[in-house]
């Protein structure tokens, strides 16, 4: 970990520039009232003082059109000369994520969750943190919740009522559970993946208004 280069929030600022805080809202996903906080490096309703975590300033990068691994390094959550490293090893990258369930993402590490074993590595030794978001994506993880991405190949179960994702058809073993927004935006594929997953057929039946009304599962024919 560095140190965030001094008035951080006014580089934020200077980095949205002309653009209004609503519609730096509207292009990074985030909120403006958010956003104006972490220019002035403080919640104003607490007056804590708050470091913009490396998913927000990927977020950020996205919005302003700024290198994602630079403004990692301004913000102190990587230091120059990891990344400047060319022998800085790629454990991330070189992770095999199909046998992986799913991920949490913390502030200066990446746990690996699998069958029976857990593998946690440093951000510290990735050269290109957003590329390594692009290999989830590639791997069919989804985002969960904050810093929690689920391979959805390996989903079994998907219980709606609690919001809980298995990898075991019956229910068993670990689970995670996901954000009542993510639940929203992701239920259907998450029924149609159970589906696949279990080698089940998925069976549709629509209201007048033409949207999916309710999903049943039957034994796919072999």
């Amino acid at each position: 970990m560095g140190q965030p280069i001094p008035d951080f929030g006014k580089f934020l600022e200077g980095l949205r520039g002309s653009m209004s805080l609503r519609e730096a809202a509207r292009k990074s996903g985030l909120s403006h009232a958010y956003i104006r906080d972490l220019e002035l490096e403080r919640n104003r309703s607490t007056n804590d003082k708050i470091t913009p975590s490396p998913d927000t300033l990927q977020k950020l990068s996205a919005a302003y059109g700024y290198p994602y691994t630079d403004l990692m390094i301004k913000a102190g959550h990587l230091m120059s000369s990891h990344v400047a490293s060319s022998f800085a090893p790629k454990q991330n990258e070189d992770m095999d994520l199909s046998n992986v369930y799913f991920i949490e993402i913390g502030m200066k590490e990446i746990t690996y969750y699998q069958k029976g074993a857990t593998i946690t590595r440093s951000i510290e030794s990735l050269l290109d943190f957003s590329s390594f978001l692009d290999r989830l994506e590639e791997n069919d993880f989804k985002k969960m919740d904050t810093d929690l991405y689920v391979n959805f190949n390996h989903i079994r179960k998907y219980d709606e009522r609690h919001g809980r994702l298995y990898f075991n058809e019956n229910g068993e073993g670990p689970h995670v559970t996901i954000s009542a927004i993510r639940q929203r935006k992701y239920h259907e594929q998450l029924l149609r993946k159970v589906a696949i997953n279990t080698k089940k057929s998925l069976e549709f039946s629509f209201s007048k208004s033409g949207k999916s009304a309710a999903f049943s599962t039957a034994e796919k024919n072999v």
